[in-house]
């Protein structure tokens, strides 16, 4: 059953030609090309007891126990830059060279093994290279000693497997690629099931309250292609649906999601989803719409990113959890992938609206457009900056959703439904569809002007999304009967060939308030987050967690601000009316938005662009008859751990040792300042 009413359009057929993201996919695909897949196998062969071929893994995460993980992201991205419209032919041929290596060392490794078990972590036990499993069925969970989610680990090689069963046909050797990969996939399917079968009730819940990343979204795939309902029930076995009756049923105020780790959460929910795209069960697609209103209604900043020391915090505390910290890149990754689905199921043009943002300002935000490396975290505490992955040391989870992520950066511009083509996304590109070619030119940033070419004859018609940011109706410049529903206008076709559409999409500066953050705010130019330039002194980068590398020291040079803080003074007036009139107050010159009648020397910019300085998104303003009440000392969280959560609270940053907790993230340690 299949329960989408939208479709999308495959990457082979929307080229991108908007040049920053352009460059953003070019920068991937060299990456993905400059791996050594002995390197990517090699604790897979060490698992199934085979030669490792003199590689070793690769270090960081690869060399932990949560080594393998990387392999499943690999797969799906080399598989999406392939069948990209913007992959030359040269770069298809490795990625193709490289998935074939891939999936036949993986069926070496399963053939070797014998039970159809795969896995690639360090092994403590050559005896048992299923320990970490067992580990996890015991609730022994220490990540350095005993088990670091193995289940998490495990669903990224499925889903590498699914997205190589899936690939469209880009050369001669795919279709033996599919075949080799979909036999390893049905077999691993059955180790699944079998492990999941044999699950007590009190074993069962136990592997549930630890992560698993989406082991029932990727099982509901394996059983799209198998049609197995061993796999099926496999999947079935991963839905936490106590969890999602929970969030179902929650009121407002009830702070469900408080002290949840974020990106253990959304992958279980698009699971819920996917589910219902299964199954036809009505109720599983309440549970996941129910959660994602709950994220980005009061768990979410202005970028579309969410949580803080990768948590969940109560509802609508957003300003008292901005630190160094905050918008885990995976987190984003996750919720674009759950929008999409959204979008082709229900139409909905908020899900169009919400992906656009996310997609510009925290994934595009995310990579360094000179290196390709892309973030962990992206602070929301201003003063921080943004800090990258290396290529071959680190392997945090958000390099391989980062690796995904620039391979597919077109796949939610265009959708069909009927003889409509739905165009969701204001970026320079070109799609086929009934036999036309259709070339869209926008630079929203330089104008308001979107431009259709129509290069051949169109019976149909174009659906045209209207934003949610526009500052005035938007216009068409040609006469043409038009119908303006849902959050679209839709262009009564037919186009004869060689057609221009002119669509005016009028923007402005808006400011964005945090619902605990009194008078802070953010600013957005229609679809750009803002965030203002800080300077380069005395950046500084520490190490939190597991080798994850952080901006450590907060910095506001009074060159910017006068408090060295984030405050900032209005000259003449209140807070409000200077928010009101915000279009006249940050005013455009040149490249950068320029803050008027304060006491800040502030240059904003797009924050997708910013890079290697210090950022502000968020602003306290204050008038200068407030300003004698704001100086009296405050109360400030600036940093948050989490016993029973290893990563963070045993790192260089607090050194604290673990002597027994109870459930993990049930217990949270503010530490304030004065100041």
């Amino acid at each position: 059953m299949d329960l989408k009413k939208n479709q999308g359009f495959s990457l082979k057929m929307v080229e991108l030609r908007d040049a920053y993201m352009v460059n953003a996919f070019q920068k991937e695909v060299q990456y993905l090309c400059s791996f050594d897949t002995d390197r990517l196998l090699a604790g897979f062969r060490e698992t199934a007891g085979i030669s490792m071929r003199g590689a070793l893994r690769y270090p960081g995460w690869e060399s932990m126990l949560i080594g393998g993980h990387t392999l499943g992201h690999f797969m799906t991205a080399c598989v999406k830059a392939a069948e990209s419209a913007n992959c030359i032919e040269e770069d298809r041929q490795t990625l193709t060279a490289i998935l074939q290596r891939l999936t036949d060392g993986l069926a070496e490794c399963q053939e070797a093994g014998g039970n159809g078990f795969l896995f690639g972590a360090l092994i403590l036990d050559p005896n048992n290279p299923e320990q970490q499993f067992d580990m996890v069925e015991r609730n022994q969970t220490n990540i350095i000693t005993q088990a670091w989610v193995p289940w998490y680990t495990m669903h990224k090689t499925i889903e590498g497997l699914v997205s190589v069963c899936r690939m469209e046909d880009v050369g001669d050797s795919v279709f033996v690629i599919r075949q080799t990969a979909l036999k390893v996939l049905q077999r691993l399917g059955d180790w699944v099931y079998e492990r999941c079968a044999s699950w007590s009730e009190e074993t069962h819940r136990i592997v549930l309250g630890i992560e698993y990343g989406g082991m029932n979204d990727c099982m509901y795939d394996v059983y799209l292609l198998t049609k197995d309902a061993k796999h099926l029930a496999a999947a079935e076995a991963f839905d936490e649906v106590e969890l999602f009756e929970k969030v179902c049923r929650a009121k407002a105020g009830e702070n469900v999601l408080n002290n949840h780790h974020a990106n253990t959460t959304i992958p279980k929910f698009m699971g819920a989803l996917k589910r219902y795209v299964v199954t036809g069960e009505e109720i599983y697609y309440q549970y996941a719409l129910k959660f994602w209103e709950l994220v980005t209604g009061h768990h979410t900043y202005v970028t579309g990113g969410n949580s803080e020391w990768e948590h969940f915090g109560e509802d609508d505390v957003l300003d008292g959890e901005r630190t160094n910290c905050n918008c885990e890149t995976c987190n984003s990754y996750n919720m674009l992938k759950m929008t999409k689905l959204f979008f082709e199921i229900s139409g909905d043009v908020r899900f169009a609206d919400w992906y656009e943002k996310t997609l510009i300002n925290s994934v595009l935000s995310s990579q360094n457009p000179k290196t390709g490396m892309t973030t962990y975290f992206q602070p929301m505490a201003s003063g921080y900056h943004k800090v990258y992955g290396e290529p071959f040391t680190k392997f945090w989870c958000c390099t391989g959703t980062g690796m995904e992520n620039f391979t597919k950066l077109q796949e939610s511009f265009f959708f069909r439904k009927g003889n409509c083509l739905i165009v969701n996304q204001y970026f320079s590109s070109a799609v086929r569809f009934a036999k036309a070619n259709f070339e869209l030119e926008a630079d929203l940033l330089q104008g308001e002007t979107v431009t259709m070419k129509i290069g051949d004859g169109f019976e149909g018609d174009i659906c045209f999304r209207l934003p949610v940011w526009l500052a005035k109706e938007a216009y068409l410049e040609e006469d043409a009967e038009i119908c303006i529903e849902g959050g679209y206008m839709l262009v009564k076709g037919p186009f004869a060939a060689g057609s221009e559409l002119h669509l005016h999409l009028p923007m402005t500066v808006q400011a964005h308030a945090l619902p605990d953050g009194g008078n802070t705010y953010a600013f957005t130019y229609g679809p750009f987050v803002l965030s203002a330039l800080l300077g380069t002194a005395d950046l500084q980068e520490g190490v939190t967690g597991v080798d994850v590398t952080v901006s450590q020291n907060r910095l506001i040079e009074t060159d910017f601000l006068p408090s060295g803080t984030d405050r900032i003074t209005i000259k003449e007036g209140d807070v409000q009316s200077f928010i009101d009139d915000i279009s006249s107050n940050l005013v455009r010159s040149k490249d950068a938005f320029l803050l008027r009648k304060t006491d800040a020397g502030l240059q904003f910019v797009p924050h997708f662009s910013q890079h290697k300085e210090r950022y502000g998104i968020y602003f306290r303003f204050v008038s200068k008859d407030d300003m004698q009440f704001d100086d009296e000392e405050e109360r400030r969280v600036i940093d948050t751990v989490r016993p029973g959560y290893g990563q963070y609270e045993n790192d260089a940053f607090h050194s604290m040792k673990e002597s027994g907790t109870g459930s993990v993230g049930k217990t949270q340690c503010v530490i304030s300042s004065i100041h």
